[in-house]
C-alpha cells in the first residue's frame, strides 16, 4: 500500500498548483516587518510570488489625518502603516497606538554580573513582533528543512528540484524587497518634538497615533517600497515563471514527494497567518508601532471629537477635517477654558483659606 515513492490509490500530479493559489500572507508579512529577511527564503507559502505587491496591502486607502499639535492636515502615504492601523482599528472606537525606536540588540534593561542578556523578551529586536509570532514564523523553515532531508531519504530529486525551483523565486523577491524597502524622504528633522495625529480610516475607524515627530514621519510620509528598477522588474519575472515551472515540473515528483510538497506548503501558509494575526506591532526603518492601551467606545464621532478638542486645546485640526462645526468647536474650547478657569480658583481659593487659617494660629 505504501513504499518510498508511491501511496497505491493516491495521484497527487497537480500538487505543485497548491503553489500557484493567489494568497497574501507573504505580503502582509512583508508589511509587518517593513523589509524581507533572508530566512524568507525558507518560508515556503503558497503566493509567495505575489510578495511585490505588499505596496498594495492598503487596498488603495490613504485616510486623512490630523495633527492635533499643530493643526496641519494631510495624508498617510505609507501602505504597510496603514495596513496595520486598519488591523488595530474598530469601528465606533479609539484606538491609541505608540511609535518608538526599536529596540536594539545592546537593549539590556536587567543587566547581571553573570552574563550580558536581555531578559525582557519585549525589547529583544528578534522577539520585538510577539514570542508567539516569532515561534511560528521560526516553524515554517524548520519545516522546509525536514521535507529538503525527507525527499533526499526517498531519492526523489524531482521534488527536490521543485523544492529548489522555488526556494530560487523566494531568493529573487527578498532580495529585490530588501533593496526596494530603503528610507527615503520623510521631510524635515524636528528632533526632541512631541507629535500626536488623528487618523480617520474607513468604516469609522479612529486611531491616535503618538510619538515623536521623527518617528511619524518615518511611519506615516514619504515611500515604503520604492519603485522597482527595469533589473528588478527582470528579477521578479523570472522569479515569478520559476514558480510557474516548479508547478509544471511537479507532476514527474512521486507521489509521496508530491504529498510533502503539498503538506509543506499548507502547513507554512497556515503557520504564517497565525503568525500574522498574532503579531503585536508593525516595524518600519528602526521603529515600532504598537497598540497602547483599551479602545474606547464612542456613541457617536462628534463626542470623540470634542474630547480630543477638550485635550489638546485646538480645533483647527478638526475643523479642516470637516468633524466639527466652528461654532460647536468654539463652545467646547470656551467650556473647556471655563472649567479650568473654575478648577484654578477653587485650587487658589483652598490654598487662601489655608493660609488664613495658618496666620490665625
Amino acid at each position: 500500500m505504501f513504499n518510498a515513492s508511491s501511496i497505491s490509490g493516491i495521484t497527487l500530479e497537480s500538487a505543485g498548483l497548491v503553489a500557484l493559489a493567489d494568497l497574501s500572507t507573504v505580503a502582509v508579512r512583508t508589511a509587518l516587518t517593513g523589509t524581507a529577511s533572508y530566512l524568507d527564503v525558507l518560508v515556503l507559502a503558497p503566493g509567495m510570488h505575489q510578495q511585490q505587491s505588499a505596496v498594495k496591502i492598503n487596498d488603495g486607502e490613504l485616510p486623512n489625518t490630523g495633527s492635533m499639535k499643530n493643526g496641519y492636515v494631510f495624508r498617510v502615504e505609507n501602505p504597510a502603516t496603514v495596513s496595520y492601523l486598519r488591523h488595530i482599528g474598530r469601528t465606533g472606537k479609539l484606538v491609541t497606538a505608540e511609535v518608538t525606536l526599536k529596540p536594539t540588540r545592546n537593549c539590556n534593561p536587567f543587566p547581571n554580573r553573570f552574563c550580558n542578556l536581555d531578559l525582557s523578551p519585549r525589547n529583544n529586536p528578534f522577539f520585538v513582533s510577539g514570542i508567539r509570532a516569532t515561534l511560528l514564523y521560526l516553524t515554517c523553515p524548520i519545516l522546509t528543512i525536514i521535507v529538503f532531508a525527507l525527499l533526499g531519504a526517498i531519492r526523489d530529486w524531482w521534488a527536490v528540484v521543485v523544492l529548489g525551483m522555488l526556494v530560487l523565486a523566494r531568493f529573487i523577491n527578498v532580495v529585490v524587497i530588501k533593496r526596494r524597502s530603503e528610507e527615503g524622504w520623510k521631510g524635515k528633522k524636528e528632533p526632541g518634538v512631541d507629535g500626536d495625529l488623528f487618523i480617520l480610516l474607513s468604516q469609522d475607524r479612529w486611531v491616535r497615533l503618538t510619538g515623536l515627530v521623527d518617528d511619524l514621519k518615518t511611519v506615516t510620509a514619504g515611500h515604503w517600497l520604492r519603485g522597482q528598477t527595469s533589473e528588478e522588474n527582470f528579477a521578479v519575472g523570472f522569479a515569478t515563471l520559476l514558480v510557474y515551472a516548479s508547478a509544471a515540473l511537479a507532476g514527474n515528483a512521486s507521489t509521496v514527494g508530491s504529498l510533502h510538497i503539498a503538506c509543506l506548503l499548507l502547513s507554512t501558509a497556515a503557520l504564517l497567518s497565525l503568525c500574522n494575526s498574532s503579531t503585536e506591532c508593525l516595524q518600519m526603518f528602526g521603529c515600532v508601532v504598537r497598540r497602547k492601551g483599551d479602545r474606547k467606545d464612542y456613541p457617536q464621532r462628534l463626542e470623540m471629537v470634542k474630547d480630543l478638542i477638550r485635550e489638546t486645546g485646538r480645533d483647527d485640526w478638526a475643523l479642516t477635517m470637516g468633524l466639527i462645526k466652528s461654532d460647536e468647536a468654539t463652545t467646547v474650547l470656551q467650556e473647556s477654558s471655563f472649567a479650568d478657569e473654575t478648577k484654578s480658583s477653587n485650587i487658589l481659593g483652598d490654598g487662601g483659606s489655608v493660609s488664613t487659617t495658618n496666620l490665625d494660629r
